[in-house]
């Protein structure tokens, strides 16, 4: 018979949590077939259920990769759930002077960026090519071109927002520096 040995668990730091014993710890496998490494990233089966995958890093991230939460919705509406989930879950809002952060192309905010597909322009034309956008567009649909005809209205409204937008930004860099 083996004698007992010494423990490593004397004075501090303490070799192992307190509280924990010798026994080996459970590892939970990744539940992809014939994959052997550990499962610590879950995955819902199906949507709004309860019921979770247990994968590995990179399965979860295969798993992800296919996975679109705005399936089925609309652009507007997609857009909607997303504003509101992210000021409900997180209570705190991106700052005006971080929108180099933001989505987008990292230069531009969301908003730019829809504001410059509205133009038809580039992520990254400048305020100059702004103008001519604007004014080549703003010609065509313009109040006092086609009076009367609501589609033009709203579509010279949706070009003034998108000019504004886009002009608020230029000024933001000019006075960041």
């Amino acid at each position: 018979m083996s004698k007992a040995r010494r423990t490593n668990d004397w004075g501090f730091p303490r070799w192992r949590g307190y509280g924990s014993g010798s026994e080996a710890a459970q590892v939970r496998l990744c539940d992809r077939q014939g994959c052997s490494e550990r499962g610590d990233c879950p995955a819902p089966k199906s949507p709004n259920s309860p019921e979770r995958w247990m994968f590995c890093q990179a399965h979860a991230a295969e798993y992800n990769s296919g996975w679109d939460y705005f399936a089925g919705l609309t652009a507007e509406e997609a857009a909607a759930r997303e504003s509101s989930e992210t000021r409900d879950n997180s209570g705190y809002h991106e700052a005006a002077h971080y929108g180099w952060a933001g989505s987008g192309d990292g230069s531009r905010s969301r908003d730019e960026m829809r504001a410059l597909e509205l133009l038809e322009l580039d992520p990254d034309a400048d305020f100059e090519a702004v103008k001519k956008a604007w004014r080549a567009k703003a010609k065509l649909v313009h109040p006092d071109v086609r009076p009367g005809d609501a589609d033009a209205a709203k579509a010279f409204q949706a070009l003034q927002l998108a000019y504004e937008v886009l002009r608020a930004a230029a000024e933001r860099r000019s006075w960041g520096g």
